[in-house]
């Protein structure tokens, strides 16, 4: 027998997508509420590691993700003209039967997941959140109705209604740094990602997404978004600093709706992340710039440990949520540092920083099964 019999998910992110999918599937009667209004995704693409797709392949859900994303094996690093310096081997920290990293759009991330909790049974209801959440389980949510669950979990994003609702005063705080990305054409000649380090911005890089699709980026000083202005002109602008593939990258900026301006933010809650009978995951209780692509990795993982617990044990107590911890904390606690760290070495011009030492250490952890 499971340790609850019912619990309420707060977000239908991928965290929560993947925790419902698992409680679901175990026979735990999960309800998950969303304030948005239906499925959605913001951004234009994602870059998973492998062990990303390792919980996604346990999920049952990684055939359908492979076939409508783009999967590759090393990464380039190129200078500002485009010319190659170093094409690096990828880790595969998912495994020898995973590709070491996959791009996909984010939309047909979310459809793939929310068609899987549907599937496993779970109950979703968008255009709801939670009010209030007492010590008991006692939920009242934003329509007005109200619920008892052995279960609450706060899956609802680095803004998390949920996380003031329980008490724990935790902001995400910026980085430094502003993040320009275009959903865009693939060119043939991208096959996958390449970086580059100089020029006008921190970073150039791109990401293939489909046999068709790619997403572009551009990292620079962070600017107040309420003065982003002409967002076509200036990332044209920005990228009109790079060449090799970016010259066709520039000739497909036009088109203001696809383009996303986001500030690098991190986040990271204290152990323990529940008060209560209550648990934040995801990116409710960390997050991190997306300097090592491991923020959804770390989400699925998430949602992966906690539904492996609650499933192998006969009751919910706080000791459940110390285990939960133990395996959990001091491992995202490694890569939202390492992530800053990257981040803020660039900001302060650091040229003798050991980047690919670092990168490495943090792929040897996570090919582990946390």
């Amino acid at each position: 027998m499971p340790a609850i019999d019912n619990a309420l998910i707060v977000g239908s992110g991928t965290a929560g997508s993947a925790l419902a999918i698992l409680l679901a599937r175990g026979g735990v009667a999960v309800d998950v509420v969303e304030i948005e209004p239906g499925p959605t995704a913001l951004g234009s693409g994602i870059t998973l590691q492998g062990n990303a797709l390792r919980v996604l392949r346990d999920l049952g859900v990684w055939e359908q993700v492979s076939e409508v994303g783009f999967a590759f094996d090393s990464l380039g690093l190129r200078a500002p003209d485009g010319s190659l310096i170093a094409e690096i081997p990828d880790a595969r920290t998912g495994g020898p039967g995973l590709p070491a990293t996959f791009g996909m759009n984010r939309p047909e991330l979310a459809a793939i997941l929310a068609a899987a909790v549907a599937d496993a049974g779970a109950t979703v209801r968008y255009g709801l959140t939670a009010e209030s959440i007492g010590q008991d389980g006692l939920v009242r949510l934003s329509g007005g109705s109200t619920a008892r669950y052995d279960l609450v979990v706060g899956a609802d994003g680095i803004r998390s209604q949920v996380r003031g609702l329980i008490g724990i005063d935790v902001a995400p705080e910026p980085v430094g740094m502003g993040i320009w990305r275009l959903h865009a054409r693939r060119p043939e000649r991208v096959e996958r990602t390449d970086l580059v380090y100089g020029g006008p911005c921190f970073i150039a890089g791109y990401c293939p997404t489909g046999p068709d699709s790619m997403y572009a980026y551009l990292v620079e000083q962070a600017r107040p978004r309420e003065a982003v202005g002409d967002k076509v002109a200036h990332m044209r602008a920005l990228a009109g600093g790079y060449g090799g593939v970016w010259d066709e990258i520039r000739d497909d900026i036009t088109d203001a709706e696809r383009i996303n301006y986001t500030w690098f933010e991190s986040l990271l809650v204290d152990r323990p992340w529940n008060r209560g009978r209550t648990v934040l995951i995801g990116d409710a209780a960390h997050a991190c710039p997306p300097t090592l692509a491991q923020g959804a990795a770390q989400c699925l993982e998430d949602a992966s440990v906690l539904a492996e617990l609650l499933l192998g044990a006969d009751r919910l107590d706080q000791e459940l949520f110390d285990t939960f911890m133990d395996r959990r904390h001091d491992r995202v606690k490694a890569v939202v540092e390492a992530s800053v760290q990257l981040a803020r070495w660039q900001l302060d011009g650091v040229r003798d920083a050991d980047v690919p030492g670092l990168m490495g250490r943090i792929a040897t952890m996570v090919s582990e099964r946390p």
